[in-house]
């Protein structure tokens, strides 16, 4: 006894050093690179503010290692404006520039214009520009693929000690010796940089320039020299691009939605403390450790693996903080019954952890799959969502098996074993909630099929004519995101703002106008935008109603991408629900539990979807993430059923008891399981809801209502359906099985 006591003793004290370690990380980091410091993790355009463009290739002929030269060029080009500016590959032929700067600092119109300029960059001489400007064939001397790098810079004069402004050209091996050539044969006389058929310098060679790099000099000034340089790389790129999608974020919409989201979580965190010791009492205070631990290894790792956080990625930490405490709760409620039933507390501690091993390890491992598949199928922010949610899951799981089980464990050891800190669960009246499926699958269709008509519906309602209510990301256009001084009524906002639009020569009878609730923002949705008008709309709004760059949003989605975008989501939701149903069918060794599962997930997300239809709900890229998020999540509800069902025919006597009485007994015994999983997640959205910019509202509020689904699914669909399969199709299942 003295030894488990001691051996307590020194793995309590080793988790509370690791602790140590991690907490010291988070704040201060660790090592010269500061690893793991949270005020270093990487933002996101939404939440930092800055500019992301997607770019086409248009060449359809383009190899892999002229890709890889753009993407290089682009990114040399991009980290002048932030060292986490990113550069990456799309497919097959889309390039996305993303961005997050201060836009206060820098004109976010003017960076998208640099950046959208990837045109023909060439060198001709003297003799060769006659013949361009009078539209004949001319001889180009080099061309942007012949420059490796270009930068703008200073140097002092060393006669008067005066800053001169200069660009430094590098040259490829093959550019270094072309360059050697034109200005062996061109002393005295100017070699013409032309980009998109105007000349942007045209500096007067002093003589023959050897060694793969010269100087261009004679600037006015240092954004003089810049600008060069940008141009010069820009149209040093091999690929012609084509703009699909842009997005410009106002820094101040960014840090004010971390700031909320942030204060969110922390209210959030603190309201699932005080329920699970609450309800649990002792090991309620072990989860709210255990839980304390999983937030701090949540910021370490996400500052390890450098992982950008996102508006959605914040969602995904806060929702996944939810998701932990089920592991818990399946855990707790375990060692209740075990309690219940008799056991001690140091038996009950143990069987507790070994009987919920099986339905944490499926139900997480079946939200990875909907996490992963939201990964490879999701762009953008979205991606942002997945990696949190992701990485969120993983940690809950090490927390809940490993973090809680030692110190539940140790302390048993250290005597804190009386059983009135544990509670202890009765055996659960057993309801016939099979009974009552008919009724319930009843409402369920009246519910789907609701949704369903308010499609036709939203067609004939006045200023909608779209089934739902589609934004960029599935319809294509621009959308400008103003926040004004004051608030704006829709009426005010039409006749106050659009005159506006009209000045910027654009159409404002093809314009929509959404306004935000409890905010002073409005979105106006209208055709896409070029560059030029986007930036004439900016400067107009900024000038009439006296508001700054940081208080306008705009962004930019191709038709293409659009199309691509619903594809896309109804792919992801359809090979996550199949992957599912692969490993349920697996892992049960019956093909009727995924089948029942999928369908019960399935229903859970046209209950969603109903929201989506009847309140007329944007649609976009958070619809996917709150789709397979629904998807990952309420079939975590079903597993636990079905791990009870597939225990209670081991145990129960099929022929005496009968189907119908094992399932009755399982959604009872897991019933205040349900219950309490699903309220602990519920108040986490609900105090982003409530807290949350108003970018999140809608994201949460559906969120909320697959919660609401999954419970209701749960209890009253899932294993009454595999009831019914099992009664239907009983013989023919148990022969293939044999």
């Amino acid at each position: 006894m003295k030894k488990a006591k001691r051996n307590a003793i020194l793995i309590l004290l080793a988790f509370v050093l690791v602790v140590a370690g991690v907490v010291y990380g988070v704040l201060y980091g660790i090592g010269d690179e500061r690893i793991g410091l949270a005020k270093d993790i990487p933002l996101g355009l939404d939440l930092q503010g800055g500019v992301s463009v997607t770019y086409e290739i248009q060449e359809t002929d383009a190899t892999d290692e002229e890709i890889n030269a753009t993407i290089d060029k682009l990114q040399r080009r991009v980290d002048t404006y932030s060292p986490d500016a990113e550069v990456y590959r799309q497919g097959n032929r889309r390039i996305t520039v993303e961005i997050p700067v201060d836009t206060s600092k820098y004109d976010p119109n003017e960076i998208l214009d640099t950046l959208g300029r990837p045109g023909k960059l060439e060198f001709i001489d003297g003799t060769n520009y006659e013949l361009f400007k009078a539209g004949s064939e001319y001889e180009t001397a080099l061309t942007g693929a012949d420059v490796k790098n270009a930068e703008g810079g200073r140097i002092q004069d060393q006669t008067t000690g005066a800053d001169e402004f200069i660009v430094s050209l590098q040259f490829t091996d093959e550019g270094g010796q072309k360059f050697a050539d034109v200005t062996g044969a061109n002393v005295g006389k100017p070699v013409y940089i032309i980009y998109d058929g105007a000349v942007v310098s045209a500096p007067t060679v002093r003589e023959q320039i050897t060694g793969g790099s010269a100087q261009i000099d004679g600037m006015a000034d240092f954004e003089e020299a810049s600008n060069l340089a940008s141009t010069i790389k820009i149209g040093a790129l091999p690929l012609t691009l084509k703009e699909l999608s842009s997005q410009v974020v106002g820094a101040k919409l960014g840090s004010d939605a971390l700031r909320t989201s942030l204060i969110a979580g922390a209210v959030g965190l603190c309201l699932i403390f005080l329920l699970m010791i609450i309800i649990f009492r002792f090991p309620g205070f072990i989860a709210a450790i255990a839980l304390s631990v999983y937030t701090m290894l949540e910021l370490f790792f996400l500052n390890a693996f450098h992982i950008t956080l996102t508006l959605p990625g914040l969602a995904g930490i806060i929702l996944s903080i939810g998701m932990a405490v089920d592991a818990n709760v399946i855990i707790f409620t375990r060692i209740k019954e075990e309690i219940g039933a008799g056991k001690t507390v140091k038996s009950a501690v143990n069987s507790g952890f070994h009987k919920a091993m099986s339905a944490i390890i499926d139900g997480n491992v079946t939200t990875i799959i909907a996490g992963i598949v939201l990964l490879i199928m999701g762009t953008g922010t979205v991606k942002g969502f997945a990696r949190t949610l992701i990485l969120g899951i993983v940690l809950s799981m090490f927390t809940a098996l490993f973090i809680t089980k030692i110190l539940m464990n140790s302390f048993v050891a250290l005597g804190v074993t009386k059983k009135g800190l544990y509670g202890a669960a009765k055996e659960p009246k057993v309801t016939q909630f099979t009974k009552g499926f008919r009724v319930a699958g009843i409402l369920s269709c009246l519910v789907i099929l609701a949704g369903i008509a308010f499609l036709f519906v939203n067609k004939g309602i006045a200023g909608r004519g779209n089934a739902l209510n589609f934004s960029l990301e599935f319809s294509g256009g621009t959308s400008t995101a103003v926040t004004f001084n004051e608030e704006y009524s829709l009426q005010r906002a039409e006749s106050d703002v659009l005159p506006v639009f009209e000045e910027a020569g654009i159409d404002s009878s093809k314009v929509q106008i959404q306004t935000v609730d409890g905010t002073n923002q409005v979105v106006f949705k209208s055709v896409m935008l070029d560059e030029d008008t986007r930036a004439s709309l900016a400067d107009k709004l900024k000038e009439t109603f006296s508001i700054t760059d940081d208080k306008i949003d705009s962004q930019n989605i191709s038709s293409t991408i659009s199309h691509e975008t619903q594809r896309d989501a109804i792919l992801a939701v359809a090979i996550a629900s199949l992957l599912m149903l692969v490993y349920i069918a697996f892992r049960f060794s019956d093909a009727r539990f995924g089948v029942s599962a999928v369908l019960a997930l399935l229903h859970d997300v046209m209950f969603v979807f109903f929201a989506y239809s009847v309140m007329y709900l944007s649609v976009g890229g958070t619809f996917i993430a709150c789709m397979l998020t629904i998807v990952g999540y309420s079939i975590n509800s079903s597993i636990i059923i079905f791990d009870r069902i597939r225990e209670n025919l081991k145990i129960m006597d099929v022929e005496k008891d009968g189907y119908d009485k094992i399932v009755d007994t399982s959604i009872s015994q897991t019933f205040t399981r349900n219950i309490y999983t699903n309220l602990t997640t519920f108040i986490t959205i609900l105090a982003l809801y409530i807290m949350g910019v108003s970018s999140l509202k809608e994201f949460t509020f559906t969120l909320m209502v697959g919660v609401i689904a999954g419970t209701y699914s749960s209890i009253c669909i899932t294993a009454p359906l595999w009831l019914w399969f099992r009664k239907k199709l009983g013989n023919k299942v148990e022969a293939a099985n044999n």
